[in-house]
């Protein structure tokens, strides 16, 4: 037997002891790569005289071709084998329920979903977003919002303060929206148009109360504002956000030191059922509390309550979400139980607009 012929063997017998797809090329490039044995062969051919090209060109060319067509048969075996193994070990239950995708699964926090829908109600009256810090001074959080010394809103049990600093002054957690108010007027020049989402702070808990509850402020401050433009701003923000085509209103007198008129908003409902629905009934609920911005409390601000007026509203966002989709208990708001969130939450790309609906 020849070189060639023991080569061509040899190299058969590789092809054929093959077992997976890897294998086969390794034995093709061993054998047809530029440094392949084969190709090493070919080389030679070059120092040949003509008589023996003419006997080893087409011997070497030959077996070249035979060991390329059972590299080839081989890959289709080895290719349709590693399939039939891949069906075997990777199959698929189809009667399995198919999982959702997170888009689907997560679910929007209440009360993220109705500060959502605030804002897109009053931004579509005009209305600008304000923030402000958690953590306020006495001056910015009651002195300046002509809350009287002694008032029970300043005591202990009312508020939580920070120990005194190095100045003796006590910083506390706010126990209202309000001083961003204070912080906007002093920042800018009417005519302001805000409202002031956020979270507050008092020392109560229950099931309607907790120690950190979320509150909604807006504020209005022009030359010509007055309590017909506070009433048609409410009566607009109410319907729109329970969703009712009209609704009944009614104020009554009340005292806030940071307003003057002051006065509580009720309105209709009807409590029959076991849910409240808003729009029709005979009964009433206080909803809010709002009044014409006091003249200290613009003077405080270096504004002349002779030449600008304004009003100002405060409603419990958290309340108001129980109000709507009917939850019973505050304290759930905060539980992180996924339970209740799978049930009250919501689906995270439904973004609330007044065109669409707040709740669809």
């Amino acid at each position: 037997m020849s070189d060639l012929e023991q080569l061509e063997q040899t190299i058969l017998a590789e092809i054929e002891s093959s077992d997976n797809e890897q294998s086969i090329e390794t034995v093709r490039v061993s054998a047809l790569g530029k440094k392949g044995r084969i190709s090493e062969q070919l080389k030679t051919l070059g120092k040949m005289t003509a008589d023996e090209r003419k006997i080893m060109g087409p011997a070497i060319n030959g077996m070249k071709a035979r060991v390329t067509e059972a590299i080839a048969e081989r890959k289709v075996v080895l290719h349709d084998r590693a399939i039939d193994e891949r069906l075997v070990h990777e199959t698929v239950d189809v009667t399995l329920p198919v999982r959702r995708s997170p888009a689907e699964t997560g679910r929007i926090h209440p009360i993220s979903q109705v500060m959502d829908e605030i804002t897109a109600i009053f931004a579509d009256m005009g209305f600008s977003i304000a923030e402000g810090p958690d953590v306020e001074t006495d001056y910015y959080n009651f002195t300046a919002l002509n809350f009287p010394e002694g008032h029970p809103a300043r005591e202990m049990h009312d508020t939580f303060f920070f120990n005194p600093d190095e100045n003796g002054e006590r910083k506390l957690l706010r126990t209202h929206t309000s001083p961003v108010q204070i912080h906007t007027m002093e920042k800018q020049s009417p005519p302001i148009r805000i409202v002031i989402p956020g979270k507050t702070y008092r020392c109560d808990s229950d099931a309607t109360h907790s120690p950190m509850f979320h509150q909604l402020e807006g504020l209005v401050v022009d030359k010509t504002s007055n309590v017909a433009n506070l009433k048609w701003v409410l009566q607009e923000f109410c319907k729109a956000f329970f969703e009712v085509p009209s609704l009944n209103m009614r104020f009554r007198p009340s005292y806030f030191p940071f307003t003057e008129p002051s006065l509580e908003l009720d309105i209709q409902c009807d409590r029959s059922g076991t849910e409240v629905r808003f729009g029709q009934g005979e009964d009433w609920m206080e909803i809010l509390g709002c009044g014409m911005v006091n003249p200290n409390v613009l003077r405080n601000v270096g504004l002349d309550p002779d030449e600008y007026q304004g009003f100002a509203w405060g409603i419990g966002i958290d309340r108001i979400a129980m109000l709507k989709y009917g939850m019973p208990d505050l304290r759930a708001f905060f539980d992180a139980d996924i339970r209740w969130m799978n049930h009250y939450g919501f689906r995270p790309l439904d973004m609330p607009t007044l065109f669409s609906g707040l709740s669809s």
